[in-house]
Parts: C-alpha cells; sequence; structure tokens
C-alpha cells in the first residue's frame, strides 16, 4: 500500500539523477586513465555544447529569455566553469578526492545559513549527521590527505562557485534548456583558456570514448537537465544535501560492477548519511 502511494513522478527523477550522477565518478577515473584531466574537460564540454545544440536547433531557441542574459552567463562561470576548474586543480595541487568532498560537503550547511534565515535545528543536525557520514564514506581517503594551502583554497573557490552559483540558478525561473546551451558554451570557454596551460595528453581508445559519451551526454546534458529540474522546483537544501549520498552510493556501484568490497566504516556512513537526509526532508524549511 506504501509502495502504491509514493509519488514516483517526484522520487523517480532524483533516484536517476542520484544514479548517473554517482556513476559518474566511475567512468570519469576510468576516461583519465587515458587522458590528461583538462583534456577530458574540454572535450566533454565541447561535446555537451554539440549535444546541446542540436537539441535547440529542434527547439528553434538558443538563448534565454531577454533580460536574463547576463545571469544565466553568471552561473555558467560559476557552476559550470569555475566549480569544475577549481575542482580539478585542487587535486592537481594535491588536496585528496576524501578532503575535497569533505569541503564541498559544507555546501548544504553554508545553502542553509544563506537562504533560511530562520534555520531549523533539527535540519541543521541532519546536515551534521549527512557530513559526519560522509566522512566516513571517505575516510581511507582523509586518512591519506595531503594539506597545501593551495589546494584548500582552491577546494574553497570550488565550494564558494557552487554554493553561489546554485542559489542564482534557483532565482531562474526558465527551463533548464533554455539556459544550459549558454552555460556551457560559458564553460568551454573557460577551459579553453585555461587548458594551454595544462598537460593535454588523449589516448584514443574505447576507454577513453565510452567514459567522454558518457559525461558529455549523460551528466552534462541528462543529468544537469536533471538537477536544474530539482533546484527549480524543490528546496535548494534539499536539493544540495542530494551530493551526500554521492560518495556512498558510487562505493556502492564500484562493488556491484566492479567487485571492490565497501569497508565496514563506508557502510556505517551510509546509514549516518541516510538519518541525517531522513531529519533534512521531514524538517519544513
Amino acid at each position: 500500500m506504501l509502495f502504491k502511494q509514493l509519488n514516483w513522478a517526484a522520487i523517480g527523477p532524483t533516484v536517476l539523477f542520484v544514479l548517473l550522477w554517482s556513476a559518474g565518478a566511475i567512468f570519469s577515473k576510468w576516461g583519465l586513465e587515458h587522458a590528461s584531466a583538462f583534456a577530458f574537460l574540454l572535450l566533454r564540454f565541447a561535446l555537451a555544447c554539440v549535444a546541446l545544440g542540436l537539441l535547440a536547433l529542434t527547439r528553434r531557441r538558443w538563448l534565454p529569455q531577454p533580460g536574463s542574459f547576463r545571469q544565466v552567463a553568471l552561473v555558467g562561470v560559476l557552476m559550470t566553469g569555475g566549480y569544475t576548474i577549481f575542482y580539478l586543480l585542487s587535486l592537481d595541487a594535491g588536496l585528496t578526492p576524501g578532503v575535497l568532498a569533505t569541503v564541498l560537503g559544507v555546501q548544504p550547511i553554508l545553502t542553509l545559513m544563506l537562504v533560511e534565515r530562520r534555520a531549523n535545528l533539527l535540519r541543521l543536525l541532519g546536515l551534521l549527521l549527512a557530513l559526519g557520514g560522509l566522512t566516513l564514506v571517505v575516510l581511507d581517503s582523509l586518512l591519506a590527505a595531503r594539506f597545501s594551502l593551495l589546494g584548500i583554497g582552491l577546494s574553497l573557490a570550488a565550494l564558494l562557485c557552487i554554493t553561489v552559483g546554485s542559489i542564482f540558478q534557483k532565482g531562474i525561473q526558465q527551463s533548464p534548456m533554455d539556459v544550459l546551451p549558454l552555460q556551457y558554451a560559458v564553460g568551454l570557454l573557460m577551459c579553453a583558456l585555461v587548458a594551454p596551460f595544462q598537460p593535454f595528453e588523449v589516448e584514443w581508445s574505447v576507454g577513453f570514448v565510452v567514459p567522454l559519451l558518457y559525461m558529455g551526454v549523460l551528466i552534462s546534458v541528462g543529468a544537469t537537465l536533471l538537477l536544474y529540474r530539482l533546484i527549480r522546483m524543490g528546496n535548494l537544501v534539499n536539493v544540495t544535501s542530494l551530493f551526500y549520498l554521492m560518495p556512498g552510493c558510487t562505493a556502492l556501484l564500484d562493488y556491484l560492477f566492479l567487485g571492490n568490497r565497501m569497508a565496514i566504516g563506508s557502510l556505517v556512513g551510509m546509514g549516518l548519511i541516510v538519518v541525517g537526509l531522513v531529519l533534512v526532508f521531514r524538517q519544513r524549511a
């Protein structure tokens, strides 16, 4: 009976987004075995622009609504270009993925402080529990961490970009398809400006092409459209808190498809994340 009462029209896109985004880490790791980071990113954004251009051609609509060009482009600078570039540069500066995930895990808490004037204590507790669970999931990477002031600074820049960019995107009341072509064009331009100063190596093989297609089409277009739909229709803190699920879901997919066993701490961390998100979603904003 409960199964029939669930609102699958709302749950379905959320589950699909989490699964697509979580698998992105596995495909990215695969692709980066055959290409340098900025080569992979530049070609991913170029492929996304081609796909979005074809979709825009069928819709006969290329640009956002008049009067919103600057705000849409600014979100492209922050979320599409700035966040991704600072993310890669922080890893290149020696920061481990676990430390970076923990820094970015502050986003829902920071968003709560910025957009909800009267923060619900149980929602805040839920976010803190989820952040603690995330820390357990990435604990091995945290223990192996190499800290650098440059890496921490770049990770904080990525955190600022994704947080402010999400808030601005929430204020854009347009179809995601109306804004994504311009935002990815801005992101592609930013990557093209940085790429000449980074290693650019590509091994054209199945191990590169398949991850490129997945990240360039399914993530950059499909999953991002789902994310923007969730941002537009839902509570921003709730939507950003979904990213707490990503490392755990990635580890689960890694186990199911590649056979890599999950540590006990990761399982406990996933449990804490679920409990934390239950508190976040149950409490009214």
